[in-house]
Order: C-alpha cells, then sequence, then structure tokens
C-alpha cells in the first residue's frame, strides 16, 4: 500500500505543475520576472520542455497501465474489473488534463504571435 501512495500520479498534481510552467512562461513572455542570470532559474527546475515531456510520459504511462489491465480482464488472465476501471478512468482524466494544457499553450502561442510590435 506504501509503494503505492509513493508511485501515485494524481491530475490534480500533474494539472498544478503545468499550470505552474505555464505561469512562468507567461512572465517570461511578458519581461517581468526575467532574471538577470537567466542559468539560475535553470539549475533551480526543471525547464519547460523537460517538464512536459515528462508530463506526457506519465499519461502515456497511465494509459498503457489501463491498457494491460483492460488486456488482462479481456483475456480472462484477471477478474479485477473495478481495478481496471479505476485505471482507465485515471488515465482518461490525465490525458483530458494534457489536451486542456496544449490548448492554451496553442492559445497563447497565438497571441504571442498576433502581438504587434
Amino acid at each position: 500500500m506504501e509503494d503505492f501512495m509513493v508511485n501515485k500520479i494524481t491530475s490534480g498534481n500533474m494539472q498544478a505543475e503545468m499550470l505552474a510552467s505555464m505561469q512562468r512562461m507567461q512572465l517570461q513572455a511578458t519581461g517581468t520576472g526575467i532574471s538577470s542570470s537567466p542559468l539560475a532559474s535553470s539549475a533551480s527546475a526543471p525547464s519547460f520542455s523537460e517538464a512536459l515531456q515528462n508530463a506526457i510520459d506519465n499519461v502515456d504511462q497511465l494509459q498503457q497501465l489501463a491498457s494491460q489491465k483492460q488486456r488482462a480482464v479481456d483475456t480472462g488472465q484477471s477478474d479485477d474489473l473495478s481495478g481496471t476501471m479505476i485505471e482507465s478512468q485515471k488515465a482518461s482524466i490525465a490525458f483530458t488534463a494534457m489536451v486542456q494544457v496544449r490548448n492554451k499553450l496553442t492559445q497563447a502561442f497565438d497571441e504571442v504571435i498576433n502581438m504587434p510590435l
């Protein structure tokens, strides 16, 4: 049970991490919050691309786990239907959150592109 708690990935944590990354990007885009030493912030926190890649990898792992559990139930190797459904819902929620972040990033990118110089 303790191992499960350590490896538990919640969509709330993932959304909070993505939101924080988006806010940092917004501050950098507006010119506020940029430090005089760009290397100082990169040493303490992962880059935006690393955070995004980690989030995508987490969603992929959740989807693969849900798929494995579904396959085990379908082939009769497991009768844990409730566990399978829970993993499926976790994967679905994580994917939905990832799509929402992608939409926000696309919207932010479009706003930056359309800014007058």
